[in-house]
């Protein structure tokens, strides 16, 4: 895969946080990375859903500087560069502000494991990560941390929004849909009474059922 192809993915699944209603106005971000890759692309700052193009997706080393592209890249770039830099393995990161995720961030709460859904995707709950201020490296060592030892994908940043890692930049957009999803269902169960908890046995045989058998396997 090219820098260009890269930013051509990059730049169609911002079209996914919008359908999702993931996102408001400028908010948020996808970048994805080539597996291994020293570079990877990213969604430029403060540009409308409605104007990204591949070529104003903007490419950055993993120190966060702009290597292809006119536009100034996200602010949220230092952070994105330093989850690369840290988990080698992750190749896609997605930020969101999305509702319902976002009101448990603002309550520093994590999302409890109370859905085979949850169990499936996330292996566990879904943890808070600390205040961290935007613009530099701080967001992203937060999450990193706190998904050490987390089979999770995605973690709740205390008071500011949802951050998702994948092995590919799809997977992470997916991440922060199924992410948004369970933070909605929870939220409403919530209000019935308290949700029943799914015992940690059950929560591992449904993850590795999901993450192992599930789907055409021979397709991925």
């Amino acid at each position: 895969m090219t820098d260009e192809e890269l930013r051509e993915i990059v730049c169609r699944l911002h079209t996914e946080l919008v359908r999702n209603d993931l996102v408001a106005w400028t908010a948020g971000n996808v970048s994805g990375r080539l597996p291994g890759g020293d570079r990877f692309a990213i969604k430029p700052s403060g540009v409308s859903y409605d104007d990204l193009t591949p070529e104003s997706i903007v490419v950055c080393d993993l120190d966060g500087n702009r290597v292809e592209g006119e536009l100034s890249p996200s602010s949220d770039t230092a952070a994105h560069a330093y989850v690369y830099r840290h988990m080698p393995d992750v190749n896609g990161v997605v930020h969101t502000h999305s509702t319902y995720a976002s009101a448990w961030a603002a309550r520093g709460e994590p999302i409890p494991c109370v859905l085979t859904a949850m169990a499936d995707e996330f292996g566990g709950e879904i943890p808070v990560g600390p205040f961290a201020l935007i613009g530099g490296e701080d967001i992203g060592r937060g999450v990193v941390d706190t998904l050490k030892g987390h089979r999770s994908t995605a973690v709740l940043m205390r008071n500011h929004g949802v951050f998702t890692v994948g092995d590919s930049p799809k997977a992470a957009v997916k991440a922060a849909v199924m992410c948004e999803d369970v933070a909605r269902t929870v939220h409403v169960s919530r209000q019935l009474g308290e949700p029943l908890p799914i015992a940690q046995a059950d929560v591992d045989s449904l993850y590795d059922r999901y993450q192992n058998v599930y789907g055409q396997r021979s397709a991925r």
